[in-house]
């Protein structure tokens, strides 16, 4: 059994402390699965670290069986907290690159020796420890992929394999913070599933948490919700669930655009693309022949399961990826420019673009001020024609300043690659694209802030220091400031709660409003999706099946999952008519 009495813990920040969680007290039961819920900062991922034994508590104190944790407890105790727990994180995908058995084999040997290797054949353990890690990848689901490289298992495949190598230590007490959160239903119900199956074979205490009602309706036997590092309520999913969500915010109207016209046309798109492992072919992308219209100042969403080419069509539409064939025309000034191939105005279409990827962490040492002057030195007005007078300088020519440009719009890691490719440094951004004085940087933003309900004090403030509704709508500020013609969202989204998601839900229905921004969103979320979009497409292995009403795309779509978790939201919209 796991206690926790009188649990505290603050952290202090260089302008203020912050009460994180404040005398928390309740137990898990043997066997049990209990879920927590609450809105973004109230405390959950915190309690959970401080459970796993990564972080120190100010005062109360935990019990497990016969292990007792204080903040005073010594190194020995803590080793063994270590011992008897095990967490999963959601970003977490720390794999070796080798097969999915190979994976669960070293930590459980592990277990045994202290490190994470691989038995030799003369070993006398050998073959048990095989063994015992194929029992584990049973347990998930994954026996089947057991001699798959880990790196190219599905999202769902690997973060079942993460809890795999979880049950390897064999833990106590299994903490899981989101599990496939971020995922598509489909890999969600694979992940869930196993975490039931799990459970249920292993008698194994789990505590999950996660922002999504329908992930604790679906696993969770008993639910408590936390809020400002204090336990609001106890009780059953739905009981809990009904007095959460009614916290949730009027929905803003969405903006009616009735004379739009064509901003981008994609025609004739084709990328094709595999991966092989031991003679099988996984992961076929076959994108034929796209075409379609995106139109100005409406909100595009485009839904549909893990693999089925939404990421990939968003690189491309952004012009960081290369298609096989096709293009993707955006109406400048008086022509068609086409962003899959080089001419001296592609610079110009890219400026106009605003992107938010899926990770969108910032920079933790700066304000967020301090990173608005960044993107302005890279998307304000007049930053090409200074790049270009730069760039002549240092003997760069206008195709590689395009090349370069195009970096500033990929996701960290793409980016890093592609200036390692080059030769390159981060450095060249700074000395191409200076970033804006703070004054003029602080002319831009302030608009955008009022815009989204924002408070301008966050301008002063380290990403650190807000709230998890306040991080997306800086994210966005961020963004926003240099005036996007154009803005992509490819699911920054995914791992927030309700609450706070109709906070962002609003934040963008007053961008496309006001600023006539046109918006283009890839979401898991089918209710974010219906809320927020004029029109949704659903992508199935790299083609268009659905194109239209937001409701009836989304319907399709659940209706395809074959989801049993998503019958909670089913009921929910039934209910709300």
């Amino acid at each position: 059994m796991l206690q926790i009495e009188g649990l505290s813990k603050r952290y202090r920040l260089k302008d203020r402390e912050i009460a994180a969680l404040e005398n928390i007290s309740f137990t898990a039961r043997p066997g049990e699965i209990l879920g927590i819920v609450g809105k973004s900062g109230g405390g959950k991922s915190t309690l959970m670290k401080i459970l796993r034994g990564m972080e120190d508590f100010d005062s109360g104190r935990i019990i497990l069986d016969n292990l007792t944790i204080t903040p005073d407890s010594g190194d020995e105790v803590k080793k063994q907290q270590l011992a008897v727990t095990a967490i999963h994180l959601q970003r977490d995908f720390a794999l070796w690159t080798e097969t999915a058995l190979k994976n669960v084999v070293r930590r459980v040997k592990a277990r045994k020796t202290g490190y994470e290797a691989l038995p030799i054949p003369e070993d006398a353990d050998y073959d048990e420890l095989y063994q015992e890690a194929m029992d584990y990848l049973r347990l998930v689901g994954l026996e089947s992929k057991a001699q798959h490289l880990a790196t190219i298992l599905s999202g769902g495949e690997k973060q079942r394999l993460l809890i795999a190598r979880q049950l390897a230590k064999k833990p106590k007490v299994l903490l899981l913070d989101e599990p496939a959160t971020m995922a598509c239903p489909a890999t969600k119900q694979e992940v869930l599933d196993a975490i039931k199956n799990v459970n249920r074979e292993l008698n194994l205490t789990t505590i999950v948490v996660s922002h999504l009602p329908e992930i604790h309706e679906y696993l969770a036997d008993r639910l408590i919700w936390l809020d400002k590092g204090k336990i609001v309520a106890e009780g059953s999913p739905k009981e809990i669930l009904d007095r959460f969500l009614a916290g949730i915010g009027k929905m803003e109207p969405l903006a009616s655009w009735p004379d739009s016209r064509p901003l981008i046309k994609v025609r004739g798109l084709s990328k094709r693309g595999c991966q092989i492992c031991v003679g099988e072919v996984l992961n076929v992308l076959k994108m034929e022949n796209l075409n379609f219209d995106i139109n100005e100042h409406e909100i595009t969403s485009i839904i549909g399961n893990s693999g089925g080419g939404k990421t990939t069509l968003l690189k491309i539409m952004q012009g960081v990826r290369l298609p096989d064939e096709g293009s993707v025309c955006y109406r400048y000034d008086d022509k068609w420019v086409d962003i899959v191939v080089y001419s001296p105005e592609r610079m110009d279409v890219r400026r106009s673009l605003g992107i938010m990827y899926q990770e969108f962490a910032l920079y933790a040492g700066e304000t967020i001020l301090d990173q608005i002057a960044y993107k302005m030195g890279i998307k304000g007005n007049d930053v090409i024609d200074q790049a270009r007078a730069v760039a002549e300088e240092m003997g760069i020519s206008d195709k590689v300043l395009d090349i370069i440009y195009g970096m500033t719009d990929m996701s960290e890691e793409d980016a890093k690659a592609a200036l390692e490719a080059l030769g390159l440094t981060r450095d060249i951004f700074k000395e191409l694209f200076p970033r804006f004085p703070t004054t003029e940087a602080r002319k831009y933003a302030e608009p955008v802030f009022d815009l989204i309900s924002l408070d301008r004090e966050a301008m002063w403030k380290l990403p650190r220091q807000l709230s998890g509704g306040e991080l997306v709508r800086a994210s966005l500020a961020i963004i926003l400031a240099a005036r996007p013609k154009i803005l992509i969202l490819d699911e920054p989204f995914g791992d927030i709660d309700p609450i706070t998601m109709r906070e962002v839900s609003n934040a963008i229905k007053k961008i496309n409003a006001e600023l006539g921004t046109t918006i283009i969103l890839v979401s898991h979320h089918v209710e974010f999706i219906k809320e927020i979009s004029h029109r949704a497409m659903l992508i199935e292995n790299g083609a268009i099946t659905a194109d239209g009403d937001p409701a009836s795309v989304c319907n399709a779509f659940l209706a395809s999952c074959h989801a049993p978790y998503l019958k909670y939201l089913e009921e929910r919209y039934k209910n709300q008519g």
